[in-house]
């Protein structure tokens, strides 16, 4: 069962997403539940059941003393790295923030009265056609936390892991980005298992995004990046790829 969670402090608002979330949810028997329809942000956080994956309307005006829409999705972030947020909002041109704190937002829903009803409708149909495909076909992903903040990167984006400057930290390539986080290389490379290869002390190469290696200068190519190649490195990759010593 996938628990659906509801935050708008008008209640007009709240009624009307419920009333098309529970209807929707009967007319095509989802394996879901409106288990809470908040006017304020700590009790939706408060029903929240910690280590579930759930789905999250959250209105983007909430006035609750501290919070917001954009603080209390960063904090469901936390909790939930995984879960669905949609932000409903009276005016459009607020969905650019939700980029300003990486909340990867599934759908932005606006109160119009007439269309708000269809709205919520489509989107919890879209989020359950992703949510059954996920299931059928997981992907793995690696889970990134900075702060408050998290993070989910499907493992097939990632490119290498790369020791940074500064003590403890660590870099995180992707094709299109460079992240920084707390991390030890050791840690990865037992959790990541196989499918990562310790090429040398400061890298973490994915095994399948290797594109070209120089063994003569100790180097090689992982999505146009060069990362460095150790004599321990060098052994590990060329059992890998059956080739001799």
């Amino acid at each position: 069962m996938i628990g659906i969670y509801l935050c708008d402090d008008e209640d007009v608002i709240r009624r009307q997403i419920q009333t098309a979330l529970e209807r929707k949810i009967f007319m095509e028997n989802y394996d879901m539940e409106v288990v809470c329809a908040a006017a304020g942000a700590r009790e939706l956080l408060d029903a929240v059941e910690n280590g579930k994956q759930g789905v999250y309307f959250l209105d983007v005006e909430l006035k609750d003393g501290e919070w917001d829409g954009f603080l209390l999705g960063r904090e469901l972030r936390r909790q939930d790295p995984h879960g669905t947020l949609v932000y409903i909002t009276g005016h459009e041109d607020l969905a650019w923030r939700t980029f300003q704190y990486h909340l990867e937002a599934f759908d932005y829903i606006v109160k119009e009265p007439e269309q708000i009803g269809p709205s919520v409708s489509r989107c919890l149909e879209e989020i359950h056609t992703r949510l059954i495909a996920e299931r059928q076909s997981p992907t793995e992903r690696f889970t990134l936390r900075t702060d408050e903040m998290a993070r989910h990167i499907p493992l097939r984006d990632i490119l290498f892991f790369e020791t940074a400057s500064a003590p403890h930290h660590i870099f995180l390539h992707t094709p299109g980005s460079r992240m920084d986080f707390l991390g030890s290389l050791n840690e990865l490379e037992t959790r990541l298992g196989n499918q990562f290869i310790r090429t040398h002390r400061a890298y973490l190469v994915a095994a399948d995004k290797i594109e070209a290696v120089d063994w003569k200068h100790n180097k090689l190519w992982a999505g146009g990046h060069e990362c460095l190649l150790s004599r321990a490195g060098k052994a590990k990759l060329r059992k890998i790829m059956g080739e001799k010593p």
